[in-house]
């Protein structure tokens, strides 16, 4: 079956289950540029592609700024080589973002298991 060429805003917020709030946002941001019939939005492949492309940067904690110039590098360019270079290069920032934040939360749980551990230790002195 052929994917159709023309979404409404409910089509999308269905497909990828976020509120018509929030593709109205990427809109006000610039990211999509639905075309307009009346009042109607009416969004096409490209949009759809570049609302695949903004949640699935959300997703993985890129910013709307980094999102919006990796979306531009393929616009001005039409370069898909320099846009993954970007996307590679913010891939490996947020890595080392992600890895610190895990020894962080690491770090944390043992302090809790050791806590934990001598709260365990008073209790049982107390009922003993």
């Amino acid at each position: 079956m052929n994917e159709p060429d023309r979404f409404t805003i409910s089509d999308l917020a269905r497909d990828f289950d976020v509120t018509l709030r929030t593709i109205r946002f990427y809109e006000e941001q610039g990211l999509i540029e639905p075309q307009r019939d009346g009042r109607q939005r009416i969004f096409t492949r490209r949009d759809r592609a570049r609302l695949k492309l903004i949640l699935r940067g959300k997703r993985i904690g890129l910013s709307l700024q980094e999102i919006r110039e990796i979306i531009d590098l393929y616009d001005l360019a039409r370069d898909e080589a320099s846009q993954s270079q970007k996307l590679l290069d913010l891939l490996q920032v947020r890595r080392l973002q992600l890895e610190e934040q895990r020894r962080d939360i690491d770090a944390v749980l043992s302090e809790i298991d050791t806590l934990a551990a001598h709260c365990r230790r008073v209790v049982a002195g107390n009922a003993a």
